[in-house]
């Protein structure tokens, strides 16, 4: 199955697709990107850091990159962080937010 194909008509939505394939790295291997990640976040290299905490499953490096999605008003791509981290209290919040706007607009009509 060529997979590439199935997912270019995404390729606009500036996302990502999370797949089970692929290889898997060891230990030594994710410590060490998991330090260059640091290392990026660190000097600011964010979407870059991101990347690599996705890749390595470092919750704390996900769960910090919402953090610094939320402080700059991108509270969507935020959320979305703390959901694959998973850091539920701080999505908790986040989510009861979009659920009063949204209560709001149904009794609004």
């Amino acid at each position: 199955m060529d997979y590439k194909k199935i997912f270019e008509r995404f390729d606009d939505q500036n996302g990502f697709v999370k797949t089970t394939f692929g290889t898997e790295i060891n230990v030594t291997q994710k410590a060490a990107l998991n330090r260059r990640g640091n290392v990026l976040f660190n000097s600011g290299r964010i979407e870059e850091a991101c990347r690599i905490f996705l890749t390595t499953g470092y919750s704390d490096g996900i769960s910090r990159v919402g953090d610094c999605y939320k402080s700059q008003g991108r509270v969507l791509e935020a959320l979305r962080m703390y959901w694959m981290a998973p850091d539920r209290t701080k999505a908790e919040p986040i989510i009861m937010q979009l659920s009063e706007i949204i209560r709001h607009f149904i009794h609004e009509e």
